[in-house]
C-alpha cells in the first residue's frame, strides 16, 4: 500500500521569524530539514540568519560540521551510520511534527549529537530520524547541527577581544538554535515553553554545559544526559592553546590569527596537527569555563538554574567495554576476577559472571557522583537515573554498548536490525520511548504500563534498569562500580596528531 506523501507549492508551509519554509508531509508526518537556525563568520559567535523572500525549500538536509578525521565505516550492524556534506556554515537543524497549527502547543524535544565536541552529525546515526518518534508520541522532534573541533572549540582569547568566546563557539551555535525554537517552534506546533534538550554522549555532555550555561537559561526546561556529561572526563594533560596557535601562524608564515579565519579548513587542520606533533601535544575538544559558561557542576557546583530543571541522567552497562576484545575477569581485574565475578553475578544474576569483563567504569562512577551531589545541592526539581542493561542477541550475545539505547529512545528499533528481539523489543521500546515522551510533557518519567520510576534523592538513591524485565532499585550496582574502579585503571581519553602530517587518517565513528 502507498505511503501517503504531499510537497506541494504552498503546502507544508511555515512562517518563521526570517521567512516562510517550505516541508513535505510523509503518512501524516511533516518533516522539515535543513533549517538555518544561525550564521557565523570562523570561530565568531553566531548571529541571526539573514531574511528572505518568498517561500524558501526545506526539504533536504543541510550541511553538517566538518571533521579533522574521515570516518571510516565499522561496527555498522551495532550502530548504523550515514554520511553527509559537509561545511563549517552547517548551523541548520531538522524538525518532525504531527501538526503545524501554531496552536497546537505539543511538547518539544531537542537531540543534540554524539561524537564528543569533535565528530558527528545531526543525521549520523540512522536511529536519529525523528518520525517515528513523533508519531509515538505526538511531540515535536528537532535534531541539531553545529561547528565542531577546530572551528568550535579553538580558545583564541589570547590573540584580542573579538576571539574571547571562541572556545565556546560551538555551544554558543546549541543556545542560537534554542533562541531560534523560541521564536518559531510555535509554527509547527510545538510549545516554546516546553522544551527538552536531550543527547547522548557528547551530545549528553552538550545537554550538561547548556545547564551551566546562563546565556542559555529559560531556552529549555528539560535535560536528559545519556552515557556522557556527567562525570569528569579526563582528557589528557591541559594544553594551552595559544602555544600551538603560535606555533602554525609561524609554520603558516601569518603575522596574525586573522588569516586563519579565511584559509581552506584541510589546510587549517593539517596545520594544527603539525603543530601539535611539533608541540608534543595535542588539545582534546571541550568547552572552556570562562564565565560564559560557568563550568562544570562537580568543579564548581550545580547552578541555580540547573537545580530548577527536571533532569534525567543515563548510561549502559557496558557502554565502550562492549566493543573490545574477548578478555577474562582476572586479566581486567588482576588477583580479584573470582571476586569481581561473584560481585556481579550478585547483581546480575540472570546475566553470565563472566560479562563483568565488559562492565563500564567510564561513565557509571560519574554518574553516581553528578546524582549524589545534585541531590544534595537541595534541587527545586527532581533527578532520575537509568542504567540500560539489556543483552542482545548478536555475536553470540553482547550487553549493552554505548549508543545501544538510542534506537529505543527514539522509538526506532524498526530502523536498527540487532535491536530487534521476539518478545522483547515492543515492551521494551514502548516503556523507554513513553518515559521520553512522558519526561517532555510532565517532568516526571512515568507512565501506563512502564514499572514505578522513582526520583534519585539522598535518601532513596533509586536507578530504573531496562532491561527485559525493567525494575526500580535503589544502590544495585553501587558496591560493583566501586570494586571494579579499585581493581581496574581508570577509563583515558588520549588525543594525537596523525602519524602522518601529510596524510589524513580516518577515525572509527563507535558512537
Amino acid at each position: 500500500m502507498a505511503r501517503k506523501f504531499i510537497c506541494m507549492p504552498d503546502y507544508p508551509v511555515v512562517e518563521t521569524k526570517q521567512g516562510k519554509l517550505r516541508g513535505f508531509v510523509l503518512d501524516d508526518i511533516f518533516s522539515f530539514r535543513g533549517v538555518q537556525y544561525a550564521k557565523a563568520a570562523r570561530f565568531h559567535m553566531p548571529e541571526d540568519p539573514d531574511c528572505w523572500e518568498g517561500i524558501k525549500d526545506a526539504t533536504n538536509y543541510g550541511a553538517i560540521s566538518p571533521t579533522m578525521n574521515s570516518p571510516v565505516p565499522a561496527g555498522e550492524i551495532l550502530i548504523p551510520h550515514r554520511f553527509w556534506p559537509d561545511s563549517e556554515h552547517c548551523q541548520n537543524l531538522n524538525i518532525w511534527t504531527t501538526s503545524i497549527d501554531k496552536d497546537a502547543k505539543k511538547p518539544v524535544v531537542v537531540w543534540y549529537h554524539g561524537g564528543g565536541y569533535a565528530d558527528g552529525s545531526s543525521l549520523e546515526q540512522v536511529a536519529y530520524e525523528g518520525d517515528e518518534l513523533a508519531k509515538f508520541g505526538d511531540v515535536v522532534v528537532v535534531t541539531v547541527n553545529h561547528r565542531l573541533n577546530i572551528l568550535g572549540f579553538l580558545d583564541l582569547s589570547a590573540y584580542g577581544e573579538e576571539y574571547e568566546n571562541s572556545a565556546n563557539a560551538g555551544i554558543a551555535d546549541l543556545v542560537a538554535s534554542l533562541k531560534w525554537i523560541k521564536e518559531n517552534i510555535a509554527g509547527f506546533g510545538g510549545d516554546p515553553d516546553n522544551v527538552t534538550i536531550f543527547g547522548q554522549s557528547g551530545g549528553g555532555g552538550k545537554v550538561c554545559t547548556l545547564l551551566q550555561t546562563p546565556a542559555a537559561e529559560g531556552l529549555f526546561h528539560k535535560a536528559i544526559l545519556m552515557s556522557g556529561g556527567a562525570g569528569l572526563m579526563k582528557m589528557g594533560e591541559p594544553v594551552d592553546h595559544k602555544e600551538i596557535v603560535d606555533i602554525m601562524l609561524s609554520e603558516l608564515g601569518f603575522d596574525s590569527v586573522k588569516k586563519l579565519e579565511k584559509i581552506n579548513y584541510r589546510l587549517l587542520v593539517k596545520a594544527f596537527n603539525r603543530a601539535c606533533k611539533k608541540a608534543g601535544k595535542t588539545p582534546g575538544w571541550e568547552p572552556k569555563a570562562n564565565g560564559w559558561y560557568v563550568g562544570h557542576p562537580l568543579e564548581v557546583g550545580f547552578t541555580e538554574f540547573a537545580k530548577t530543571v527536571p533532569t534525567i541522567v543515563s548510561s549502559v552497562i557496558a557502554e565502550f567495554g562492549a566493543m573490545m576484545p574477548p578478555t577474562s575477569a582476572e586479566a581486567l581485574f588482576p588477583g580479584h576476577g573470582k571476586e569481581m565475578e561473584e560481585a556481579f553475578q550478585k547483581v546480575y544474576p540472570d546475566k553470565d559472571a563472566s560479562l563483568v569483563s565488559k562492565i563500564d567504569t567510564w561513565a557509571r562512577p560519574g554518574i553516581l557522583e553528578f546524582m549524589k551531589k545534585r541531590a544534595e545541592s537541595d534541587p527545586a526539581a527532581p533527578g532520575y537515573n537509568y542504567v540500560f542493561t539489556l543483552q542482545f542477541e548478536v555475536l553470540g550475545g553482547t550487553p549493552a554498548w554505548h549508543c545501544s539505547d538510542i534506537p529505543f529512545v527514539f522509538h526506532n528499533s524498526c530502523r536498527v536490525g540487532c535491536c530487534n528481539i521476539e518478545g522483547v523489543t515492543e515492551k521494551l521500546e514502548s516503556d523507554m520511548a513513553g518515559a521520553l515522551v512522558a519526561f517532555a510533557r510532565t517532568g516526571d518519567p512515568n507512565h501506563e504500563g512502564m514499572a514505578k520510576w522513582r526520583p534519585f534523592t539522598k535518601d532513596d538513591q533509586a536507578t530504573m534498569y531496562f532491561d527485559v524485565e525493567s525494575e526500580c532499585l535503589a544502590e544495585r550496582d553501587t558496591e560493583l562500580i566501586e570494586l571494579a574502579q579499585k581493581y581496574s585503571k581508570p577509563f583515558e581519553f588520549h588525543f594525537a596528531a596523525p602519524a602522518d602530517d601529510e596524510e589524513e587518517e580516518g577515525k572509527l565513528w563507535m558512537y
